[in-house]
């Protein structure tokens, strides 16, 4: 009996997935809980796994096809009855072969006859949607193309290394040309144009390949496209500075890290001061943990901090659940975890969900000032930013100090000029003074 292997269900408010790799190929043997194909949604990629022990008789969805929850991937089969086409099978019996069997060495002669037939008369090889398209882009002909999966189908891995190649070949030829030619020859200027006349129109010369490449756009990327585009849409974003002297809490974390990780395991950074500022400030500001549903505003009484980190494909967004009941060593830690999971593509749907407050850190990769996105629906997100020696004067004294930049993006149709200033002021008052995160945090 064969089983359908379905697309599972994705997520909250996630319909489709895109088919990102087949792990398995038509023929092979699973088992129970292998890993069969690898879907690509816009938060986190999803593995399917096998159902039943058996062969994967066929493939229906091909790499690059957009899939919906429900849709059938490829069909599974008994494994003793797909045994019997194995190579084992055949050496273990001295029976002659079943009718089946011999019906199916039929097919596969057939067809190989018929992808015979088809090169003999320059028609294309079998191949995925996506390696068409790919083509298609680069005006590549398929039948050029060589297919390395068992059953000759032409992938996206094999135009993509057809093209590597072709560029290669393209770039030694070039350098051979150049070498040969002793003297460049100079073209003859165009005669100028008659007074009075307009100029005529010179069309684009055609891109020489090799000088541009087309990479499809992941689903998180078009998600993240999507999104970044609607906030602006739809929310009245505007965005307030200030800056902090770092110079209190840089002082605490040097006299205190060392302790700090041989008692936790784990460093003291920046992130856990911060979050605790932000979770002070937004009890003082309510309106900044909120966001606007319909024709209702609503308040959370509940503090979900949203950490921006910076991964592969596209930036993302784990949360920090109530970060108010969270010691210093606990952010720390689960923070860690957060962005190492994010980096290696590992976060669950749960760990992106929800969030009530956004803060992102652009200064680990020199950001000195920048104007952050709303994380939608959020209301506020807060962006850090490099920390820089600069002259600030102090008590009427020009003196040297760390300092950062921080920014304020917020809805001003939930949170007023006033609102947006005095949080950014408080977050700076709680920085400088990291004592008071104790207490205020």
């Amino acid at each position: 009996m064969s089983v359908e292997i379905h697309v599972p269900e994705l997520g909250e408010s996630i319909v489709d997935a895109v088919v990102a790799n087949w792990l398995k190929h038509e023929g092979d043997t699973v088992s129970t809980g292998d890993a069969l194909v690898e879907l690509e949604t816009d938060k986190v990629n999803v593995e399917v796994s096998a159902e039943q022990s058996g062969v994967l008789q066929k493939i229906v969805k091909q790499e690059g096809d957009v899939v919906s929850v429900g849709d059938v991937l490829g069909i599974i089969g008994e494994g003793a009855a797909a045994a019997t086409t194995s190579a084992q099978a055949t050496q273990q019996t001295q029976e002659a072969p079943a009718q089946g069997e011999l019906d199916g060495q039929r097919l596969v002669e057939e067809q190989a006859q018929v992808r015979a037939g088809q090169e003999a008369k320059g028609e294309q090889r079998p191949s995925s949607p996506l390696a068409r398209r790919i083509a298609a882009e680069h005006h590549i002909d398929l039948a050029q193309v060589k297919g390395n999966s068992p059953h000759g189908r032409v992938t996206r891995e094999d135009v993509i290394s057809y093209l590597e190649q072709n560029k290669q070949d393209s770039s030694q030829q070039a350098t051979t040309a150049a070498t040969q030619q002793a003297q460049p020859s100079t073209p003859a200027a165009a005669p100028p144009a008659p007074v009075g006349k307009p100029s005529p129109v010179i069309a684009a010369a055609p891109t020489q390949p090799g000088r541009e490449e087309r990479i499809r756009l992941s689903r998180r990327r078009q998600t993240i496209a999507q999104r970044l585009v609607e906030t602006q849409h739809t929310a009245a974003m505007l965005t307030t500075f200030n800056e902090i002297d770092m110079s209190a809490v840089m002082e605490v974390r040097n006299r205190r890290k060392e302790s700090f990780k041989e008692r936790y395991n784990v460093s003291l950074g920046f992130m856990s001061f911060f979050t605790k500022a932000v979770v002070g400030a937004l009890k003082a500001f309510p309106r900044l943990n909120s966001e606007i549903q319909g024709n209702e505003l609503v308040l959370k009484h509940y503090y979900d901090i949203g950490i921006a980190v910076g991964a592969e494909e596209g930036l993302v967004v784990p949360v920090l659940r109530d970060a108010d009941r969270k010691s210093f060593a606990e952010i720390e830690r689960e923070i860690a975890t957060l962005a190492k999971k994010a980096r290696e593509n590992q976060l669950s749907l749960a760990e992106l969900q929800g969030g009530t407050f956004t803060i992102t850190n652009g200064g680990v990769f020199g950001s000195l000032m920048s104007t952050p996105i709303l994380n939608g629906p959020q209301a506020g997100i807060l962006g850090m930013h490099k920390i820089e020696q600069r002259p600030v004067v102090v008590a009427g004294q020009i003196v040297i100090r760390p300092m950062m930049y921080v920014a304020l993006s917020y809805d001003h149709r939930i949170v007023d000029g006033r609102e947006a200033v005095q949080f950014l002021v408080r977050v700076k008052e709680l920085v400088e003074d990291p004592e008071t995160l104790l207490l205020e945090g």
